[in-house]
């Protein structure tokens, strides 16, 4: 699976533009702020229906208009298929897959399959717990449209719970229909949890053997999941918390305040590891992720490196340019400098000035 091509219109700070993909390795360059972080922002929104940097729909749409257009064409299985995105202010999404419309995110997800890694990504151990959550949560919902309708469900009712929540401090009487809302919770919670643990036990097992490659064998990685609630004990989990989720008006305990840790030995990295480690792990973490979805899908994802290069030390670039052999790779840099031009392939460049795309002469 590879992307053929991609067209926007008042996308960020492109009022219109066009750019055709090599299946192979796209390096998109040029100086800071022209443009080239909001290309592979595109092909995620296009692919996974949200911005890789967390953004909302009317912060993609260009300044002073009112909606924006993503069109993705994408060769799988040497057959096309187009994905059009249309965000407009004030509405929700549009989207069509091959010029007809859909009505559930759930027949867009696993058409393509994406990875994305960005600077931000290199401080995911260290960070708070939100950004691996969505880790988890973006490439379950890619591989699983199972865990995408239970993870929509239990979001649902999560914000109705705390609303609830809300309206028992002026009605106290509503209080009895906390247990209604808590089932239903549970009911999608539990399920969340399973395949999250699932998830990441595979995971756990491929990383293992990456960092251990990474590190010369000199660290042994571990993935610990540290669910808020363990899959059984959830419900009687929200029983006994359920007196300071009144005091406090939200639901304190469920799948939305879940963690995993990375742990050396019985070394917390979040906690005692070195920036060089935190960094080694993350990049175990994303090759691994590569792997995984490889294996789940029997096909290649789609590979974002946002700028990710000039963050890394020569090692590490080094065992992350040896991955990408044979997979489509879209690369944004400031420069195509001596080290992207001598240590591996480029099939096609492009410069990026001011909302403007160049593709360079081969």
């Amino acid at each position: 699976m590879y992307i053929r091509s991609l067209a926007l219109s008042n996308f960020r700070n492109y009022k219109e533009a066009e750019i055709e993909f090599s299946p192979g390795t796209n390096i998109i360059y040029g100086s800071n702020a022209q443009g080239k972080t909001n290309i592979l922002e595109a092909v995620f929104t296009a692919i996974t229906t949200k911005s890789h940097r967390g953004s909302r729909d009317q912060e993609m749409i260009r300044f002073n208009e009112d909606s924006a257009h993503i069109r993705l064409i994408i060769s799988k299985r040497n057959v096309d298929r187009k994905i059009d995105i249309h965000m407009k202010k004030g509405r929700g999404k549009g989207i069509a897959i091959d010029g007809i419309g859909i009505r559930k995110i759930s027949e867009l997800m696993g058409l393509a399959n994406v990875i994305c890694f960005s600077p931000e990504d290199l401080s995911m151990i260290k960070s708070g717990p939100a950004g691996r959550r969505r880790f988890m949560d973006l490439e379950l919902c890619q591989l699983d449209g199972i865990y995408l309708h239970k993870l929509s469900a239990y979001n649902k009712l999560l914000a109705q719970r705390n609303a609830l929540l809300k309206q028992i401090y002026f009605k106290p009487e509503l209080a009895d229909t906390l247990d209604v809302w808590d089932d239903q919770l549970v009911s999608y919670g539990s399920e969340i949890i399973s395949i999250r643990s699932e998830f990441l036990e595979k995971l756990g097992e491929i990383i293992r053997k990456k960092h251990l490659s990474l590190t010369r064998g000199n660290e042994d990685l571990s993935l610990i999941y540290n669910p808020s609630a363990e899959k059984d004990e959830f419900k009687e989990s929200l029983k006994a918390h359920r007196e300071t989720d009144l005091k406090m008006k939200m639901t304190g305990v469920g799948p939305h305040r879940d963690d995993f840790s990375f742990f050396v030995g019985d070394i917390d990295l979040r906690k005692f590891g070195s920036q060089g480690q935190q960094r080694t792990a993350a990049l175990s973490l994303k090759l691994s992720e590569l792997e995984l979805v490889r294996e789940r899908i029997g096909d290649s994802p789609v590979l974002l490196l946002d700028d990710v290069l000039s963050e890394l030390d020569s090692n590490r670039q080094n065992d992350l340019l040896e991955s990408i052999e044979g997979i489509q790779t879209i690369i944004t840099c400031t420069g195509l400098d001596e080290f992207v031009q001598h240590r591996f392939g480029i099939d096609r460049t492009f410069k990026v000035e001011d909302g403007h795309i160049h593709q360079d002469m081969q």
